[in-house]
């Protein structure tokens, strides 16, 4: 066993306990950045001028008239920047734009005495605008060839042989929707002026770094003249990974013009209309099966919807490509992805980072292609798992196959699914207009950055003379409990009490360099540098305590703050052995770093193995459809998630039980809509207020949710052997949405393939379970149908509901 996950007897890691600032959290006391203006004093508001285009370019900006409005003090524009005018991770991205690319583009920001002032004279600029032709929709995007970026391609074998040799040939189409991130606390910024210039940004953002770094060049600045701190954010969940840059670097800006303080805060609105969502994504596609159910080949092309800008579009669709097998051995594969331009917010980081898009066009195959085979859904799936030794087809070898199939097993005989199964059989002969279903899916998720160079992190451990500890790591918190973990990883590694140790805000000037707190590795890498530096201070410690206890310092033993020797019946409280540590004149600090070993990975050709580890679960999930309305209700849900050995289990669950919610969210309620009329409000995003936008709520729960943690599930090589947990439970939402189709189908004769919208919400369910009614189960015909990426490109992507729901299936 490995030192990093080598686990002590007893240790605080493992633990169930609840989020260290909960108590702050439920008693309003936790401080978020917006809560430190009104202790900050002479603070300008921020508001910015929105376009009322989607594409347009400016022709003329006027802002005399609002510096005759009371309070505002400034108008910032472009002439206002003394560096570079982007705030893009890919430069592509004007802080002041020329060119409008969606409904709402900033193109000026007002500063004012108070919001009101800033709001009121942001009313007042005048700005002329030369509208110009836009794209709005994937459909649209495809027609006109308009695409961004890389278009990269994961492969292996023959797929056209695949495919000859198959019994079984389908082809289809998926169109899926983004997904708003809705995260309690906007995008917000506070920057002020030090006494010596330098900047210092409070930032709601899950990258200090690059916001830093952002912030650095847009002034004009190295990166040591400006600091950023992330106290805490209310969620982010990707959505604050490189969007907030922006708005730090024009509270930044403001500040540095003015010599005051400058505040920005999205309203709820702002955020909605400015701020990028998860990639909604196109996908054509070829599939074959041998005579018993397995897969042969997949042919499939994946366009992503950008939006107006690459941010991190290519990442993203490069994680889909990687996970567009999920849990499934594909003997011959070749899916080759794009991303579209198109006049929106630059679509962005989500949780799961493309993985949910990938893993749901395989799921949506299987779904659909299960009744055309007569073999149950379930079946399929299980049918068709990896093997350990297998690789997946960007070449990484499969290790932890048998993970999947214990959980699979497990939540099959705790959830009594075969009994379950009967009784929804019986309930469905005997009701014409209420059926049931219960549907389970796998998870196999890949756990590192795809930028290898961002899996590493950084951590700066105190020793204070009392025995207290303080420690400051790259991560930030956003409510997942990164900072309850890095309690218990250092209250272990130092040997000492829970209560003994407090972490500090994440700022850029005590741990540089930091990494994203994304791609689920928050825990992974900063404990790792955590652990670290605990070790090296302990070290030095031991060889303090050993000469006070009289026995060789590798037998020196540090446990709930008492030190002691192997052989001897001495102790010495760990307070005492800090007094005496710091008279003998030993270092009581350090800096802890850790980099993810074993990694290979090339962007270009797309091989190696990019990923530290899989995180895998299962979930099986029961609804009923009301076949009049095509309202549903979620039943019960079972699952089953590897977390390895758990950091903080309670955290771990909770965790997973959010995850499947927001997964469900996504895939059944959330449906973004933008304006794509030819009018004056064309690109404006119609869905742009919790009225409008449906949020999983209380009445969405299922009465019955049983979360288990995988057990025997020991991760070596990972810090004390645990797993990510952040993203992976996301995709367990999959057993929704198929749970719906099969409730679809039971409204039609058996062997009914339903066509299932996504998001699927109930008018979609609706429409679907009306298909299965009539029959309609796609079109059988001969021959393999068109290669993905030669289909028509202007065939329509995504049709009305009011039309048939049902994609066309061909078998050969």
């Amino acid at each position: 066993m490995s030192q990093l996950s080598e686990r002590p007897a007893d240790a605080v890691v493992g633990r169930s306990l609840r989020h260290e600032s909960a108590d702050l959290h439920v008693t309003g006391r936790a401080l978020y950045t917006d809560d430190l203006h009104p202790r900050t004093k002479d603070v300008l508001h921020a508001w910015p001028v929105q376009a009322p285009h989607a594409h347009a370019l400016v022709t003329r900006l006027r802002v005399e008239a609002a510096h005759g409005v009371p309070g505002v003090v400034r108008v910032l524009t472009v002439e206002d920047v003394p560096g570079v005018n982007d705030a893009g991770v890919k430069n592509d991205e004007p802080l002041f734009p020329t060119e409008v690319c969606f409904h709402g583009h900033a193109v000026c920001w007002v500063l004012g005495e108070t919001l009101e002032a800033a709001r009121r004279g942001a009313a007042a600029v005048d700005v002329d605008y030369e509208p110009l032709p836009s794209i709005i929709t994937l459909t649209e995007a495809i027609a006109a060839e308009s695409f961004q970026g890389s278009q990269p391609t994961v492969q292996r074998g023959d797929v056209h042989t695949g495919l000859e040799r198959s019994a079984h040939v389908f082809h289809g189409e998926l169109e899926l929707s983004g997904q708003e991130h809705f995260y309690l606390e906007t995008h917000a910024a506070l920057a002020t002026v030090e006494d010596d210039g330098r900047l210092f940004v409070q930032s709601s953002t899950q990258h200090p770094t690059e916001t830093q770094e952002i912030v650095a060049h847009v002034l004009g600045l190295h990166s040591h003249e400006v600091t950023v701190q992330c106290l805490r954010m209310g969620g982010g969940f990707g959505g604050k990974e490189t969007q907030p840059h922006g708005y730090a670097a024009i509270a930044a800006l403001g500040a540095r013009v003015t010599g005051r303080p400058v505040r920005l805060r999205l309203t709820r609105t702002q955020d909605l209309t400015m701020c990028g969502k998860r990639h909604g994504f196109h996908a054509r596609w070829r599939v074959g099966f041998d005579d018993e159910g397995r897969l042969q080949a997949l042919e499939a092309t994946l366009t992503s919807d950008g939006g107006w800008s690459l941010d991190l579009s290519e990442p993203v669709l490069a994680r889909a490509l990687c996970h567009v097998d999920n849990n499934y051995w594909i003997p011959d594969i070749r899916v080759t992805g794009r991303v579209a331009r198109t006049h929106k917010t630059s679509q962005t980081a989500f949780r799961g980072f493309g993985g949910p898009q990938g893993m749901l066009v395989i799921e949506d195959i299987l779904g659909r292609c299960a009744p055309l085979l007569g073999i149950e859904a379930h079946e399929l799936r299980r049918r068709n798992f990896y093997q350990d030794g297998q690789t997946t087809p960007y070449g990484q070898v499969i290790t932890q196959a048998e993970r999947v199939h214990r959980a699979w097993d497990q939540v099959t005989q705790q959830g009594e699914l075969e009994r379950r199964r009967a009784g929804i059989a019986a309930f469905n002969a005997t009701h014409e207009h209420l059926k049931r279903a219960v549907a389970v899916t796998p998870v196999k998720f890949g756990i590192s950055f795809n930028l290898t160079a961002f899996n590493q992190a950084g951590a700066l451990v105190h020793v204070y003379k009392d025995g207290s500890v303080l420690v400051t790591h790259g991560g930030t918190e956003m409510g997942q409990g990164l900072h309850t973990k890095m309690l218990q990883v250092a209250a272990t590694a130092l040997g000492v009490p829970l209560a003994t140790v407090r972490l500090a805000p994440t700022r850029t000037d005590k741990v540089p360099n930091t990494s994203a707190t994304a791609a689920s590795s928050g825990a992974d890498l900063n404990g790792g540098a955590v652990k670290n530096a605990c070790e090296e201070i302990r070290e030095r410690l031991a060889q303090v305590a050993a000469q006070r206890l009289g026995v060789p310092a590798p037998d020196v033993r540090f446990h709930d703050g008492v030190v002691s020797g192997l052989g001897t019946d001495q102790t010495l409280p760990w307070a005492d052995l800090v007094h005496s540590a710091y008279f003998a004149r030993t270092q009581l600090f350090a800096a802890g770093y850790y980099r993810t070993e074993g990694l290979q990975w090339s962007s270009t050709v797309m091989r190696g193995s990019p990923f530290k580890y899989f995180a895998h679960g299962v979930a099986a999930t029961e609804v009923e459809v009301d076949g009049f309305t095509g309202a549903y209700r979620t039943l019960r849900v079972d699952i089953v998630h590897d977390v390895g050995d758990s950091l903080s289990p309670l955290v771990d669950v909770g965790q997973i039980e959010g995850a499947y919610v927001q997964g469900a969210g996504w895939l059944t309620l959330e449906d973004l809509r933008w304006d794509t009329s030819d009018g004056q409000h064309r690109g404006r995003l119609a869905t742009a207020s919790a009225s409008t936008y449906k949020l999983p709520s209380f009445s969405e729960m299922p009465p019955v949710l049983n979360v288990a943690l995988l057990e025997r599930a020991h991760e070596e090589g990972a810090v004390y052997g645990s797993k990510a947990v952040g993203e992976p439970p996301l995709m367990l939402a999959f057993a929704m949405r198929e749970a719906l189709r099969q409730a679809c189908a039971a409204f039609g004769p058996d062997g009914t393939s339903v066509d299932l919208a996504s998001p699927a919400t109930p008018e979609a369910v609706f429409w679907a379970l009306q298909e299965a009614r009539a029959g309609h189960d796609g079109d059988v015909d001969e021959g393999q149908g068109p290669p993905p990426a030669e289909a028509d490109p202007a065939a329509p992507v995504r049709r009305p509901e009011s039309e048939t729901a049902q994609q066309q299936l061909r078998e050969s």
